[in-house]
């Protein structure tokens, strides 16, 4: 027979987040996950990207403009070290 509920509930893995008055969290995380449901670990949990965050302004922050920045940058330094190469 398997253990009582409140045993496995016990043993079960806690939440790693700290509360406001600076104590861990001691409720459960969620399975397969560092964080309880109230702190990140529920399905969908997190800012939505882009627009439809209320903090987004110009989208100069979002992830395909930092990788185009990144793709940019690359560019030109290859070819400063093609230039050095060829002088």
């Amino acid at each position: 027979m398997g253990k009582p509920d409140f045993l496995r509930l016990n043993l079960s893995p806690r939440c790693g987040a700290k509360t406001r008055s600076g104590s861990p969290c001691r409720s459960p995380a969620v399975s397969g996950r560092t964080r309880c449901r109230m702190h990140g670990g529920a399905k969908g949990s997190g800012a939505p990207k882009g627009a439809a965050n209320g903090n987004y302004r110009h989208g100069t922050f979002t992830c395909e403009a930092i990788e185009s920045q990144r793709a940019i940058r690359r560019l030109i330094q290859q070819a400063k070290s093609m230039l050095t190469r060829l002088a």
